[in-house]
């Protein structure tokens, strides 16, 4: 049976991926940092079909040790701080847990007898081209990222490819773009819409205009299970996402209609009150995918769309959050 580590179980992608490979029968384990409560609801379902393992990324021999004792045949490497606006406020954490993180996953990786037998599969973003003149975003594209967040990213994501070529490291890097389909964070856009408009409450949208990819959750872990299962994969960096890209004020406008949301109570150009500072010259304006080199060699496609995805989203907090 194959024998999978995932980073960042706990987290909104790697538990969805923990969740399709139990359902294929793949044996999982998971690194979870020692802490001294921990809210387990994001994997409470899973429990009992995968093995949590104690680790720190930002700490080699941490992380040496777990990678030795699961002796994995595919790693994936999913764990990161992620939102961009706290990294401003943050930045030396975000570059220990997202940089030094994945030099301490890559290394302890190439530790592994045979590794060149095994398989390293790891999360950068679509945040690490930065502001860019041209959408949508190719892979050949050289990154220039506009944050403390995209530049840790960016760090990891060239360190691995500098190991596919030096060290010959067996890997594949994917570039995401913004995904959806939160069930325990309301915090970021997609969710935080439908639930403010659930409640009836006023909505913040600090940048109406900017455009985003939305990619539904399925989609998104089906870029790493095809990842994993395909040899061509292996060396690749591939863009996963939509290619088509959705204004912050049409997405608004979209989950208002569905909602039956009174639009005069959308805020444009205000964000919510205390929400963290992130300098305005480094906004991107626009992220926008172009997944052709994935669709091509892999064979991946999106297969949920924005309306559908967006009707799930709202169906699934119709039905559990509080009357």
């Amino acid at each position: 049976m194959t024998r999978v580590l995932i980073t960042g179980i706990m987290g909104f992608i790697g538990s969805n991926l923990a969740q399709k490979l139990v359902n294929e029968k793949i044996e999982v384990y998971g690194i979870v940092r020692r802490v001294a409560s921990r809210n387990m609801d994001v994997i409470h379902s899973l429990l009992s079909d995968i093995t949590l393992i104690s680790g720190d990324i930002s700490d080699y021999v941490s992380i040496r040790n777990a990678v030795k004792t699961v002796n994995p045949d595919v790693i994936f490497h999913l764990a990161a701080l992620s939102p961009v606006r706290d990294s401003f406020e943050r930045p030396f954490e975000y570059q220990q847990s997202n940089f030094i993180g994945t030099m301490n996953i890559a290394h302890s990786f190439l530790e592994l007898q045979d590794s060149q037998t095994r398989k390293l599969i790891a999360a950068s973003t679509a945040e690490v081209y930065g502001i860019q003149p041209n959408a949508p975003l190719k892979e050949t594209l050289p990154l220039h990222p506009s944050s403390p967040y995209a530049v840790s990213k960016a760090a990891g994501d060239l360190y691995l490819q500098m190991m596919f070529n030096s060290f010959n490291l067996n890997g594949t890097i994917l570039r995401p773009t913004n995904s959806y389909g939160r069930k325990f964070d309301t915090s970021f856009m997609v969710e935080y819409l439908a639930t403010q408009m659930l409640k009836g409450q006023k909505v913040y949208i600090g940048s109406p205009d900017s455009v985003r990819d939305y990619m539904y959750v399925d989609d998104h872990v089906n870029g790493y299970m095809l990842s994993m299962k395909n040899p061509k994969a292996n060396g690749q960096v591939y863009n996963v996402g939509t290619g088509i890209g959705v204004s912050n004020k049409e997405l608004a406008v979209m989950i208002a209609d569905k909602v039956g949301f009174d639009k005069k109570n959308l805020v444009l150009g205000s964000y919510p009150p205390g929400y963290p500072y992130r300098p305005l010259i480094s906004d991107q304006s626009s992220i926008v995918m172009d997944a052709t080199k994935i669709k091509k060699e892999l064979g991946w496609k999106p297969t949920v769309s924005i309306e559908e995805g967006i009707d799930k989203v709202i169906s699934y907090f119709r039905k559990t959050m509080p009357k």
